[in-house]
């Protein structure tokens, strides 16, 4: 450990922000390293306190329902919350102010990535995925059927191509309509006399608003790209008579070039496995690197080296010869820690851990800050801001201690205030019942605020321990409060002023390889009123982006103003259940909770994987990370603890579910299998504590027994070097 400033601090750490993250920054290592002393003692301790008002919240919800029956005293329930402080009373009515915001936040509406930001590969397959192949997601996915001789096979098929290329035709009828015929007729686009002329045969058309294409490359008689523009989003039509695509189209196009995904949430807390300074600094790296445009990735293609960069832009003429430039990379926003966790990379002067979310902070802004001063090879934030994604806050007066610590930090790198942004997730009930609280305290710096179903599901039942057994799993989306909870967070981001200024965001499509299953549904999170949605891969981003074509979310929103009303009684309704299982009933759930249980957490704990694509008890791919796993253990726990099953039950489970998990996985050479030794398996070992110590972890939270499980698990593979 290195010593600074009453500080020790981890080797690797301290050289990574001496020799990487301070040079270029404008800030000595002098001032950074006593500044940040300075603001880890003051701040850490309104840190611990707000966890201490957490628990003591928990304590006195958990004795009113040991003492009450919830069911028969709703309006006691109520009272009791707010006369605690958990429900707190609303302030005067507001506007948030925010300014210096990207359009991709403000004025266009589209999917949205969260993508764990050390595994270099997908940060950059995400950063790059705001322009995607149409003909490629269509193409490779169950978008578009296998029937009538459409199968996907080795090697490329001319009838499932056909079926792509009708898509995509009837797909521009829809955002870029003609004034006579379809596009599906055409067989040559031009310009002539400073618009689109579209050739069918023998006769001319043009399109129904003209204003939709916006620029081209090429000659104007025989154009290489047009570009299209359709409720703030483009369209590129890509042409060459030569491509083996283009050759057999009859207008020469080979493709659509969609764009995708608008903003990426670079991930450093529930799809991440950072347990220690080594992980951390892999995590800092890769955020630098994408902030100065310098990371890369090289990877095995079959027998050769493929290397990943970012994307450069995308240019462009207009009829009349100025130059369009198009972003060609996502918006990137980075997801801190939240305030429970602590780290061993620094330690106070009372050798205490430091928070973790304090050093997030501090230092994911300080790499920014690269990107600010123009540092690196692309640009991320034309108009000069910082954003930052802050999960798991309960309430108003953790936001404001995120806004306070966001003061400091801004202060300590020379930035001015309100540079660095606020997205704050929903997804605590505490924070559902005091949204617009919430929002007022970051209401200079708010960019985001979105829904989550399962973190706000785990904290639900977890809140709700002692109330009584909740309902099965699948029918929490269309319970009460869920429903509820949904609108409600739209409601206060309208009453807010977020329209036009920030995101209203929707939670993830899990099914990544479920594709015509999001297109016929997906579509919902915008009829909802959310301006973004997350999705689980770029091939996602670009088909959930059709959705935005199809609706205006601008509209939508407007339309939604109308039906705002309080909606805090229905959040309230507990999700209980009314009646007793069947035992097969109990056994199913208990099976499909513990198989998606140990199957993340064997990659978690073994393998430092903190989001993949995990087979379900049915093989299908499911998007896991820890929100996924909080919902399931604390489901179980709620069901012991209320005598719906037993201990032995759910052991005999998990050993029964561990022999299936170890068979999804039995083709990986690197896989330790659980059922070899229950009690040597340190992924077992956790999947159990999970449940059986699920009501004693913090909000329900499964982070303090996977970082212990993980450093745990490196400790051993370290002794047997």
């Amino acid at each position: 450990m290195i010593r600074k400033n009453g500080l020790k601090i981890a080797r690797e750490f301290y050289q990574f922000v001496e020799e990487e993250a301070l040079p270029g920054s404008e800030v000595s290592s002098e001032s950074f390293w006593l500044g940040f002393s300075k603001l880890i003692e003051e701040m850490s301790p309104k840190n611990r306190e707000l966890l201490t008002t957490r628990n003591e919240f928990q304590e006195k919800i958990d004795q009113w329902h040991k003492q009450n029956s919830w069911s028969e005293n709703r309006e006691n329930y109520e009272s009791f919350l707010k006369d605690i402080g958990y429900w707190e009373a609303k302030g005067e009515s507001f506007k948030i102010n925010t300014i210096n915001v990207d359009d991709e936040i403000t004025i266009q509406a589209g999917p949205q990535l969260v993508v764990p930001v050390n595994n270099a590969r997908y940060a950059i397959n995400a950063a790059n995925a705001r322009w995607g192949s149409l003909y490629d997601a269509l193409y490779g996915t169950d978008a578009i059927d296998e029937q009538n001789g459409a199968v996907k096979g080795a090697t490329y098929n001319p009838v499932r191509g056909q079926k792509v290329v009708d898509f995509a035709r009837k797909f521009l009828d829809q955002v870029a309509p003609l004034e006579k015929g379809t596009h599906t007729l055409s067989t040559e686009y031009r310009i002539e006399q400073d618009q689109l002329v579209i050739i069918q045969g023998s006769e001319k058309t043009v399109l129904q608003e003209p204003s939709k294409f916006i620029g081209f490359n090429g000659d104007k008689a025989s154009p290489t790209t047009i570009l299209l523009q359709n409720n703030g989003l483009h369209v590129e039509m890509q042409f060459d008579r030569y491509h083996p695509i283009g050759k057999t189209d009859l207008a020469g196009v080979k493709d659509l070039l969609i764009e995708s995904a608008l903003t990426t949430i670079m991930d450093c807390e529930d799809s991440v496995t950072a347990v220690d300074a080594e992980d951390k600094v892999c995590v800092y790296q890769n955020w630098l690197g994408l902030m100065n445009g310098t990371l890369t990735a090289t990877f095995k293609k079959g027998q050769r080296d493929v290397t990943r960069t970012l994307d450069g832009d995308r240019k462009y003429h207009t009829v009349s010869g100025a130059e369009i430039i198009l972003r060609g990379r996502s918006l990137l926003l980075v997801r801190n820690v939240g305030h429970l966790m602590t780290s061993n990379m620094i330690l106070d002067q009372q050798d205490q851990e430091v928070p973790e979310g304090i050093i997030d902070t501090v230092i994911t802004s300080l790499l920014a800050k690269h990107e600010i001063l123009n540092k690196g090879i692309h640009s991320n934030s034309e108009k000069g801001s910082v954003y930052i994604v802050k999960p798991k806050m309960h309430g108003s007066a953790e936001v404001a201690f995120a806004n306070e610590l966001f003061n400091r930090v801004e202060d300590l790198l020379g930035l001015d205030r309100y540079t660095v942004k606020i997205g704050v997730m929903d997804e605590e009930r505490r924070t559902s019942l005091n949204l617009e609280n919430c929002i007022r305290e970051v209401k200079e710096r708010i960019v985001f605020i979105n829904t989550g179903f399962l973190d706000r599901t785990g904290d639900e039942i977890h809140t709700s321990m002692q109330a009584g057994p909740v309902i099965r799993k699948s029918e929490m989306k269309n319970s009460r409060w869920l429903q509820s909870y949904e609108k409600s967070n739209v409601d206060t981001g309208l009453t807010c002023g977020l329209q036009g200024r920030a995101q209203i965001g929707k939670g993830m499509w899990a099914m990544p390889d479920l594709m015509k299953d999001m297109l016929e549904q997906k579509i919902g999170h915008l009829q909802a009123g959310g301006n973004t949605a997350w999705v689980p891969s770029p091939t996602a981003a670009t088909l959930h982006a059709l959705h935005y074509h199809q609706l205006s979310v601008t509209s939508i929103q407007q339309s939604l103003i109308s039906e705002i009303k309080d909606r805090s009684t229905d959040i309230l309704t507990l999700p209980l259940a009314a009646g007793e299982w069947s035992t097969s009933d109990i056994q199913q759930e208990l099976d499909n909770n513990a198989q998606g249980l140990l199957g993340y957490v064997v990659r978690w704990v073994e393998h430092g994987v903190g989001c993949s694509k995990v087979p379900d008890i049915h093989n299908i791919g499911l998007m896991e990370d820890r929100a996924t796993l909080r919902i399931s253990s604390q489901h179980m726990t709620n069901w012991l603890h209320h005598g719906v099953c037993t201990k032995n039950q759910i052991l005999e489970t998990l050993k029964r579910m561990a022999k299936v998990v170890d068979e999804q996985n039995s083709t990986d050479p690197l896989y330790q299998p659980m059922s070899v030794n229950f009690d040597e398996s340190i992924a077992f070992q956790a999947a159990c504590e999970l449940i059986f110590e699920g009501e004693s972890q913090p909000s329900g939270y499964t982070e303090p027994i996977l970082h212990r499980r993980r450093q745990e698990f490196k400790a051993r593979i370290f002794a047997t070097k």
